[in-house]
């Protein structure tokens, strides 16, 4: 989209060191901030934490953000998918004027759907006190925002804004969770961390309302995008859930542990979120390439067409086109897997200093090689989003929810050694399938253009 590309080929063109930094650190803020944020968060507060209060209070805190994140991105899938569908369209027609609109609708309709069973949840199923089941829910809400407005950060010029907010958030955050939490417990760590997301939630909100400085118009236009995309939104939908499934499975293991009437299985959870910790750097490299150098080969391909060029000039964007998208599928993987190979060899020494239990050093390294797969297959969603090819993202998305469900249920009867396989081999079977696809699909781009997906010919 318009805001991040400008920004990101601007900086990447400066040809000097500091550029580049900022360049690929913004893309990861973009595409991995708030998750990072609270890993970093939850991080900090754990190891410092431990020493001003008990264990269950810091493992309360621990499972209710778990299950905020899983309702909150569950819920907010298919609404913040389609939504930033339609703001793609609005920046492409001009019509930007709509935006702010979109924001507090879209913030309103997932509050509104969202909020009844997440209440229900946590004053009918999780045992803890009224204040915690408020300052829970609160938390809810604002990651759900943060997801909503996360949606309008690809779209703003001002990448340093988004910076600030993310650094100060994160700040609050820990900081005032460490000056509650001795008096109040896990109440007090996430009324800190609510301080923080607050803080980032808002400063998001301000700024893309100084972007887009128009007043409220037609702001539920984009519900009517639900009929016509509908296979985008069961698409968003599937892939939250194929995130989250393994994890749900694992939840029903031996070694689960049930805190405040909610279980978990924290072996496997910390586990899996330390290993999607190395994929940040791909995720940076992978947003500069595609917003940069396929995006414009992108738009010289579409361009041209619209332009009537001949058939020679338009093999020619096509070819360049493709080898645009291999370069930079080589660029994502040869990085990651330096970093996953690097990640499983300092794995044990990095636990023991780190005082991670050995027990979650093999699901650790089996969710660092699903993420490898996992991250190309990010790559492939995106190729088929940006062709338009929906039906064929959705049942790639599908297929990674069942196949990461059914052989997270198979490893878990097979005992604790085959913990993380399910994962991993849920990734590499769906990367399969959908590089077949997409190689498929984009190796005939011309047809899909002039024939498939030309309205006047269907």
């Amino acid at each position: 989209m318009a805001g991040i590309g400008f920004a990101l080929r601007k900086l990447a063109r400066r040809d000097d060191l500091l550029g580049i930094i900022e360049c690929y650190a913004h893309s990861a803020l973009v595409s991995a901030g708030p998750w990072m944020f609270t890993v970093l968060a939850v991080g900090g507060i754990n190891l410092i934490g431990g020493q001003l209060t008990t264990i269950n209070e810091i493992g309360t805190y621990r499972i209710a953000l778990i299950y905020n994140f899983a309702f909150s991105l569950v819920f907010s899938g298919p609404l913040v998918i389609v939504a930033t569908r339609y703001l793609a369209d609005l920046i492409y027609t001009k019509r930007v004027a709509e935006a702010p609109g979109m924001l507090l609708a879209g913030l309103g309709i997932l509050y509104l759907v969202s909020t009844p069973p997440v209440a229900w949840f946590y004053f009918s199923v999780a045992k803890m006190s009224d204040p915690m089941r408020i300052a829970t829910i609160v938390n809810f809400h604002l990651v759900s925002g943060i997801w909503m407005v996360g949606l309008y950060l690809t779209a703003l010029k001002d990448f340093r804004s988004i910076t600030y907010a993310f650094a100060i958030g994160m700040a609050a955050s820990f900081l005032g969770g460490i000056a509650l939490v001795e008096r109040f417990g896990a109440l007090g760590l996430m009324g800190g961390f609510d301080i923080g997301l607050a803080v980032i939630l808002f400063s998001l909100i301000s700024r893309v309302f100084a972007e887009y400085p128009y007043p409220i118009q037609r702001p539920f236009a984009f519900l009517g995008y639900f009929g016509r995309y509908w296979d985008l939104a069961l698409a968003g939908l599937a892939y939250n859930v194929a995130i989250w499934i393994d994890k749900w499975v694992m939840w029903f293991a031996p070694e689960q542990e049930a805190m405040g009437g909610m279980i978990s299985f924290p072996d496997y959870d910390s586990a899996m979120f330390l290993a999607y910790l190395t994929i940040v750097p791909a995720l940076a490299v992978f947003i500069v390439s595609i917003e940069t150098d396929f995006f414009e080969h992108y738009q010289r391909f579409y361009k041209d067409i619209q332009g009537h060029a001949n058939l020679d000039r338009i093999r020619r964007n096509h070819k360049a086109l493709i080898q645009s998208l291999l370069d930079s599928a080589r660029n994502v993987i040869v990085l990651q897997a330096c970093i996953a190979g690097a990640a499983i060899l300092v794995a044990p020494g990095l636990f023991d200093a780190m005082g991670i239990p050995a027990t979650q050093l093999g699901i650790f390294r089996f969710g660092v090689l699903g993420a490898l797969f996992h991250v190309m297959l990010l790559f492939v969603g995106i190729v088929l989003a940006y062709f338009d090819l929906r039906r064929h993202m959705l049942m790639l998305q599908l297929l990674f929810m069942v196949s990461n469900g059914v052989l997270s249920w198979v490893t878990l009867k097979m005992g604790f050694a085959w913990y993380g396989y399910g994962y991993f081999i849920a990734t590499v079977l769906t990367l399969v399938v959908g590089y077949a696809v997409a190689a498929r699909e984009v190796a005939r781009l011309p047809y899909l253009t002039f024939v498939r997906n030309n309205a006047s010919l269907n």
